[in-house]
């Protein structure tokens, strides 16, 4: 892996403003035994979660958006707004 933790969350919120817009914090951990990340989506006390693989993580640290994971940052701005 050649970024932190940091940067990857850094460069999820860049690819999609919408987050921080509405006021939507994300945070990250990984899991060695999938060699995926979970993404963490947190507005108040309402959670959502995402899983990307490395390989999608490392796509979207080289600047190319996620399709799968742009779904669902769109359905859950809209499930995160409704429930708040």
């Amino acid at each position: 892996m050649g970024y932190t933790q940091v940067a990857l969350e850094n460069k999820i919120i860049d690819l999609y403003p919408e987050l921080e817009r509405n006021g939507i914090s994300l945070s990250l951990e990984f899991d060695e035994g999938k060699n995926t990340w979970i993404v963490h989506f947190i507005k108040g006390k309402q959670r959502r979660y995402a899983f990307i693989d490395k390989k999608d993580a490392d796509a979207c640290m080289d600047g190319q958006v996620c399709i799968y994971l742009g779904i669902l940052v769109s359905q859950y701005v809209k499930d995160l707004l409704k429930e708040s």
